[in-house]
């Protein structure tokens, strides 16, 4: 029996019942995935980036999150979009991270889910490819409207959004089990 892959999910948004934990949770329960997906979605609460606190004295909690990416096989953010960027708690967590290699190579999936979300996937993707991660065209997603889309339950409303994150597990999987 192959075992699993662990996966770390990332919900960037800062509310509690946003439509992009929605996602990471319809992405954990939905039949395409094999993986097991361990959701983080407590980013507001990590300290404040400090340079002087990234190599000596860092934070527990960071040397923990940090140490929960490097053993992962892969990564799943989910993003909306704020004022026309990636929001503040994202940024501050890679800004963590990015003195370390623990997302060099680091296979890696993004959905950036929000009202438009153009300018915040392109900053995401540049951010991601700018810290070495691996990913593909297949590996990112841009769901525009996504409160039309995403029920506050958690349910994909949209067939065709539904299709896509089928898409986008599939391809992430396949993704992540591609030898390096």
């Amino acid at each position: 029996m192959i075992e699993k892959k662990n996966i770390i999910g990332i919900c960037g948004s800062a509310s509690r019942n946003s439509a992009n934990l929605s996602i990471l949770k319809w992405i954990a329960k939905s039949e395409k995935s094999d993986f097991n997906l361990e959701i983080i979605d407590n980013l507001t609460e990590l300290p404040h980036f400090k340079t002087e606190l990234t190599d000596k004295n860092t934070p527990k909690q960071i040397v923990d999150f940090r140490n929960k990416i490097a053993n992962s096989d892969g990564i799943i953010i989910c993003t909306p979009e704020y004022v026309f960027s990636i929001p503040s708690g994202l940024k501050n967590m890679i800004e963590w991270c990015v003195s370390t290699s623990v997302f060099s190579n680091k296979p890696i999936g993004f959905i950036t889910a929000s009202a438009s979300g153009e300018k915040a996937h392109e900053e995401l993707k540049l951010i991601m490819k700018t810290i070495q991660t691996k990913f593909t065209e297949e590996t990112i997603l841009l769901i525009k409207g996504v409160k039309g889309k995403v029920g506050k339950n958690g349910k994909i409303l949209d067939k065709k959004t539904e299709t896509e994150l089928n898409i986008f597990v599939e391809s992430f999987e396949k993704w992540v089990e591609k030898p390096s």
